[in-house]
C-alpha cells in the first residue's frame, strides 16, 4: 500500500539494494502511419550516429583551435546526469514499407532488449 508512490517506491528499492531493470520486447504491434494500420514493428535501440567532419560548428572549432594558443573553448565538464533517456527505433516489418519512427521512454539506468519475462514466484539473477 505504501509502494504507490513514486518517492517511497524508489525508497524501498534504494535500501533493499535492488534495481529497476527495463526489459522491453523485440517486436511490438502499434500502429504504423505509412500503412495506416496496427502492424507488428521490430524493435531497437537508437544510437547516436558519426558526428560529421563537415557541419559548421566543427569546422569553425577546427579552424579556431589551429595554430598557436591552447584550448580556445571550454570543455563541458559539469556533468548532471547519471542515466540517459532511453529512445526506441521501431521498424514497420511489412515488406512494402519499412517505415521507421522513434518513441522516447523514460530514463532507466538498466536497460534490456529482449529479455527473459518475470515468472510469478522466481529470483532475479543479475
Amino acid at each position: 500500500m505504501w509502494l504507490t508512490d513514486n518517492i517511497s517506491c524508489f525508497f524501498f528499492f534504494f535500501f533493499c539494494g535492488g534495481t529497476i531493470k527495463v526489459n522491453v520486447p523485440k517486436t511490438r504491434r502499434t500502429f504504423c502511419k505509412k500503412c495506416k494500420k496496427h502492424q507488428p514493428h521490430k524493435v531497437t535501440q537508437y544510437k547516436k550516429g558519426k558526428d560529421s567532419l563537415y557541419a559548421q560548428g566543427k569546422r569553425r572549432y577546427d579552424r579556431k583551435q589551429s595554430g598557436y594558443g591552447g584550448q580556445t573553448k571550454p570543455i563541458f565538464r559539469k556533468k548532471a546526469k547519471t542515466t540517459k533517456k532511453i529512445v526506441l527505433r521501431l521498424e514497420c516489418v511489412e515488406p512494402n514499407c519499412r517505415s521507421k519512427r522513434m518513441l522516447a521512454i523514460k530514463r532507466c539506468k538498466h536497460f534490456e532488449l529482449g529479455g527473459d519475462k518475470k515468472r510469478k514466484g522466481q529470483v532475479i539473477q543479475f
